[in-house]
């Protein structure tokens, strides 16, 4: 089975782990029994050794088609050929967030029109295909065993077996609903309702049910709704519901360039991404996943002895060994190695994140509750650790794998940490070291506009001293470190958007986040252009007033989304989805861009 493109799947879950649903009808990526769990199924990262199930008609031509339940993550996909039209529902049951469950899919095909023949191959490959399994078939289930996790597959009809896998053909008539069920063993919930439509109808309309009621409580009511509704839905299944963790993305190692080695695993919390995500939710009016995540803050800050400083990636339950490892034995999506599982990045000092987080936390304070006095004095020990250690060098937002560098976003979201800092302690009179943090702010402010801007470049640089270019200056007027017309602002958005041709990192509006040509960050040449960077700026072009623009810009971004507006973490300069898929931070700009450009288009013509 030949490897399909990244942008051709659809994302299901149940706010513990998630699964990828090709336009095929087959998953190919699936963990159990939460995110950063090994796969079961893993085609995406080797078509012959992964294992994947998949459900679809036995033959014929056949169009595919791929859509949600509105305003749900239940994925429908439909095959339509001149003798039936049939529709595959994938859904995981969504119970009570919050506590820990046992997660199972189910898989729904019905005949809407016609009769079809279908089959059915389920072949698992456990712990990213390096351990076997056995297999046993009784009729209506089939038990795949391995001394860690065992799963079942029950089904309405009898199964067959071969070596690796179970299957069967049947034939669906006009009408007819068949539903099969797959998850971990001895969940004797899940064995209930497997032999019961009536009672997955339930389930199905159930889960349909939470999520539109989840949504119903989002506030935004703009142009581009339908975009913010599908980021928010994506951004919520991302969120490990038993902490509060956020994860970058659901998969690993989908690679940044085809057949290159920039190949990571996104399924960890980071603590930017989920700062950042915090940010998009509370735009629009999603303030009980904020509270999660608060939860989520206070207890990695509660671990912390007095001068230490944030770790940048943690595991969903807050384990801190995240330790990479190489899978050798599998060739990587389209012959892309190494797979990587793990993220040795969790080891790099990132200043950046502090800024990240306590913005986050003072927009929490904001627009959805008070902090707690147990959180401020995290953020004041916080923001005591970057008064003290903003001038070293790190490896910053991008996780460089080179040398750690003065680097100028770095430094500006240090200055972020401790401005916000100061301004929720006014806010709420919260005592703290006043004069030690304006000081700093201060400092770094004066620095950064004398060793990160180049004047020959006429443009903010990624480090001090340095040529390179590094579009995550954009996002200076966005945290409102620089006026959006302040000339060095407007000069620096002007040279990043000239084409990459003419020494500016831009393609057909796209942005890549560094010269790709060389990075000069430790790997290797080559990789796509970065879909927040694209977002980043939008929005400075939307604060400098140059709305056409960005609202130009913002309409061929949306043409880049896949068939159901999902997004990887990259773009090729032909268009193709790269990366690891769907990703948190890329849909946490769309919400951003949305919401800003939305809204400054309203205050120019309160009648559009």
């Amino acid at each position: 089975m030949p490897y399909k493109p990244i942008s051709s799947y659809g994302i299901i879950g149940d706010l513990q782990t998630a699964a990828l649903v090709n336009q095929d009808g087959s998953v190919d990526w699936f963990c159990l029994p939460r995110f950063d769990s090994p796969s079961i199924f893993g085609a995406v990262l080797d078509e012959k050794k992964g294992g994947h199930f998949r459900i679809a008609p036995a033959g014929g031509k056949v169009l595919y088609r791929q859509l949600y339940k509105p305003d749900t993550n239940v994925l429908v996909t439909r095959f339509i050929s001149s003798q039936a039209i049939v529709e595959l529902v994938d859904f995981m049951p969504m119970h009570d967030p919050g506590r820990l469950h046992p997660s199972w899919l189910i898989r729904r095909v019905r005949a809407v029109s016609g009769s079809a023949s279908m089959k059915l191959f389920c072949e698992p490959a456990f712990n990213y295909a390096r351990q076997g399994h056995e297999i046993e078939v009784r009729d209506n289930k089939a038990v795949f065993s391995t001394p860690e996790i065992p799963i079942q597959l029950l089904s309405p009809i009898p199964l067959n077996k071969s070596e690796r896998a179970a299957h069967a053909e049947f034939t669906l008539e006009e009408s007819q609903t068949l539903s099969f069920v797959l998850g971990i063993e001895g969940n004797d919930f899940m064995d209930d309702f497997a032999v019961n439509e009536d009672a997955i109808d339930h389930l199905e309309e159930e889960t349909t049910t939470y999520w539109r009621r989840w949504l119903s409580k989002c506030t935004y009511h703009g142009r581009w709704r339908g975009t913010i509704h599908r980021s928010a839905l994506l951004l919520e299944l991302l969120t490990y519901s038993p902490t509060g963790a956020v994860i970058a993305a659901p998969t690993c190692s989908l690679p940044e360039r085809i057949g290159g080695e920039r190949n990571w695993d996104y399924r960890y919390n980071w603590i930017r991404d989920a700062g950042y995500t915090l940010y998009g939710l509370l735009r629009i009016g999603l303030f009980d996943e904020a509270s999660r995540f608060m939860g989520w803050v206070q207890e990695r800050c509660g671990e912390l002895a007095e001068s230490d400083p944030l770790q940048t990636i943690y595991a969903v339950d807050g384990g801190r060994n995240l330790h990479e490892q190489t899978l050798l034995h599998l060739e990587g999506y389209r012959g892309s190695a190494p797979v990587r599982i793990g993220n040795e990045a969790y080891t790099q000092i990132q200043l950046d994140i502090y800024g990240a987080l306590i913005d986050a936390i003072y927009l929490y304070n904001k627009y959805a509750e008070p902090i707690t006095a147990e959180l401020w004095k995290s953020v004041r020990r916080l923001i005591n650790w970057v008064c003290s250690n903003w001038q070293r060098d790190d490896r910053g937002i991008w996780e460089i794998r080179g040398n750690p560098r003065p680097l100028v976003h770095s430094k500006m979201m240090c200055w972020v940490a401790v401005d916000r800092g100061l301004r929720l302690a006014a806010k709420r009179s919260l005592p703290c070291d006043q004069g030690r943090w304006l000081t700093c702010r201060d400092q770094i402010y004066e620095e950064i506009l004398a060793k990160g801007w180049n004047q020959g470049k006429h443009s903010f640089v990624q480090s001090y001293g340095s040529q390179m270019l590094d579009a995550s200056v954009l996002m200076m007027p966005l945290v409102f470190f620089m006026a959006p017309n302040d000339p060095m602002m407007r000069s620096t958005v002007d040279t990043i958007s000239q084409p990459l041709s003419k020494g500016g990192l831009t393609v057909d509006g796209m942005v890549y986040r560094y010269a790709p040509y060389d990075p000069n960050d430790g790997l290797s040449l080559g990789e796509g252009t970065f879909n927040v960077c694209t977002l980043w700026l939008v929005e400075a072009l939307t604060r400098m007033g140059r709305l056409q623009d960005a609202r130009w810009l913002f309409e061929k971004m949306l043409s880049r989304g896949n068939h159901l507006g999902l997004y990887s973490e990259e773009m090729s300069a032909t268009g193709e989805q790269l990366g690891n898929f769907p990703q948190a931070f890329t849909h946490m700009g769309l919400i951003s861009a949305a919401f800003n450009l939305d809204r400054a288009i309203k205050n120019q013509s309160p009648d559009s």
